[in-house]
């Protein structure tokens, strides 16, 4: 599992967002937590960035920590949606799965059941 800590802290010395990454058979898991905005967002593309130079024929973003996402976040995902065969996501909170849902995305970035 590799964990990159994206830039930037809470009041209380806490990074705004972590990742971890990890493959589970054939598909990548990122897991993002904390929050994620244009202020962080370019480490999550760095990380990204690794996986999809050479496409699993699954990513996974497990979303259950993640507590804010803005829009360059899910343009973020969008955009590794359309590099990967498969994408899903992985229990989000309910203010992220408010956000994917009144977007109308729920078709490109598929809630697991």
């Amino acid at each position: 599992m590799d964990d990159v800590s994206i830039p930037g802290s809470d009041g209380d010395g806490h990074p705004l967002a972590s990742v971890e990454l990890w493959s589970e058979g054939p598909a990548q898991i990122v897991k993002v937590s904390g929050e994620l905005d244009i202020s962080n967002i370019d480490s999550l593309r760095e990380a990204l960035d690794q996986i999809t130079t050479s496409p699993p024929p699954a990513i996974v973003f497990d979303l259950c920590e993640l507590r804010f996402i803005d829009s360059s976040g899910i343009a973020l995902l969008l955009t590794t949606a359309h590099q990967v065969p498969s994408v899903q996501v992985r229990q989000p909170t309910p203010a992220v799965r408010r956000v994917i849902e009144i977007t109308g995305l729920t078709d490109v970035l598929p809630i697991e059941p």
